[in-house]
């Protein structure tokens, strides 16, 4: 498989990761380069390990995890976006206004890593019919999405101004439509 190859499928496993960097990046109100250093490598590091993984299993289990990987996917990024609206929601009710503090927690960022690399773990099992040097193509991946995760974070703050007090509310949304677009991708494309 050449390079190319690589790099595309690189960058389309690291669109997930970008729009939820976004949606980071929006809800922090003091988010800092730091910030997006961490998604950075959080998902870039997923992203990278989950093909490993997946080539390792190789075709003993790609049946099964291909049956459940956008539902775990659809459910992390339900649960995390659906928390970022119930907070902002719940912090409306009790001070009257929506200034609630997005807090970018390492829980939330392995959830939000596990949720956006299960389709890399497939394609770590093609990769292992296919006979690609998956050290390499890893690599390629996890750099790809590092990169990708940090100027999303950045692009993110710059919205995050214009969206002010509803930044959190907006983040938890594109959560959610990111995790119905992979369940609906995999149950009808």
């Amino acid at each position: 498989m050449g390079i190319i190859t690589v790099f595309l499928i690189a960058l389309s496993l690291a669109m997930d990761a970008f729009a939820v960097s976004v949606s980071n990046g929006i809800a922090l109100k003091n988010f800092k380069v730091s910030d997006g250093i961490k998604m950075g490598a959080y998902f870039g590091l997923f992203q990278c390990m989950m093909p490993l993984i997946g080539w390792l299993l190789g075709n003993s289990v790609r049946v099964y995890i291909e049956a459940v990987d956008h539902w775990i996917a659809f459910f992390f990024l339900l649960l995390i976006g659906g928390n970022m609206i119930k907070e902002t929601l719940s912090k409306d009710d009790d001070e009257g206004n929506c200034s609630v503090e997005f807090v970018l927690t390492n829980k939330k960022l392995l959830l939000q890593a596990i949720a956006t690399s299960i389709d890399a773990l497939a394609v770590g099992i093609s990769f292992s019919l296919l006979k690609v040097d998956i050290v390499s193509a890893a690599i390629s991946i996890g750099v790809v999405c590092f990169i990708l995760s940090l100027f999303g974070g950045i692009l993110g703050k710059k919205l995050g101004k214009v969206f002010k007090e509803r930044a959190e509310l907006f983040g938890g949304i594109v959560l959610i439509v990111i995790g119905t677009k992979i369940l609906i991708e995999h149950l009808f494309f």
